[in-house]
């Protein structure tokens, strides 16, 4: 209750999920309905993964939607979506109806926290949420929404290819990457003149760009990636065995 440290407080959290006594079981419960936002929210980041391996994992996510029906402090809402996204396993339809309702919250937290319980969860409305998100005005909404439809969906279909496309354009590096990720996941070849274009001018940030290409595994890229060693030669601005790396994997599979 009186840590300062952010760091301190996740290892007091990590040590009481790890002890998974049902006395703090019961107690992490009580803490859920205090009047104190700041109980509140200890409550559920215990429970969020209570246990090694996790235990009474349908009861807690019974709590967390429970709570999320009443809860009015933003804070407490974010830490449940965040919380329920540890455990969105097997979430039921009124469970992910729910769960959409906060996408047009006036909160940027509850927000990303909506993309982080939807993460995974192949379900029509689910998408459709991740989808609107990866619009937001937010850029680390929109990052963790392209994230969660380019790389955490296995589903590939013309929604989601649409959806990551509109990415492709972004103003933020991040997000713009993700969304290659996602395509390149997806074989979808129209990609190769974009990569090709990100290929020349890659900097220490680009691995999920060469990750990107060892996905779309088209022997195209060869001699462009050829050029870029012999040119990062004089530049030193990549990592040379991150590019020979992609260089070898391609050569492998002809």
């Amino acid at each position: 209750m009186t840590n300062k440290s952010e760091k301190n407080y996740w290892n007091y959290v990590q040590e009481l999920r790890k002890r998974k006594t049902e006395d703090i079981y019961e107690r992490s419960i009580l803490l859920t309905k205090s009047s104190s936002v700041k109980e509140r929210i200890i409550g559920v980041n215990v429970l969020a993964q209570f246990g090694f391996p996790r235990l009474h994992k349908r009861e807690i996510i019974h709590t967390f939607f429970e709570l999320l029906k009443n809860e009015t402090s933003i804070d407490v809402v974010s830490a449940i979506l965040y919380a329920i996204g540890h455990n969105n396993e097997k979430l039921t339809k009124n469970q992910i109806d729910l769960l959409c309702s906060f996408s047009g919250h006036k909160s940027n937290d509850i927000k990303q926290g909506v993309v982080f319980a939807l993460c995974t969860v192949e379900k029509e409305k689910a998408i459709d949420t991740l989808i609107l998100l990866s619009n937001d005005k937010k850029t680390s909404i929109r990052d963790w929404a392209t994230f969660g439809l380019g790389s955490q969906l296995e589903i590939d279909n013309e929604k989601i290819r649409n959806a990551l496309w509109k990415r492709i354009s972004d103003k933020d590096e991040s997000v713009r990457f993700e969304a290659i990720a996602g395509l390149s996941q997806r074989k979808d070849h129209r990609i190769k003149s974009v990569l090709k274009k990100e290929l020349e001018n890659i900097d220490e940030y680009g691995s999920l760009i060469l990750e990107s290409i060892e996905e779309l595994n088209d022997k195209d890229f060869i001699p462009y990636l050829e050029k870029q060693i012999e040119k990062n030669k004089a530049t030193k601005i990549v990592n040379e065995d991150w590019l020979l790396d992609t260089l070898n994997k391609l050569k492998q599979t002809e």
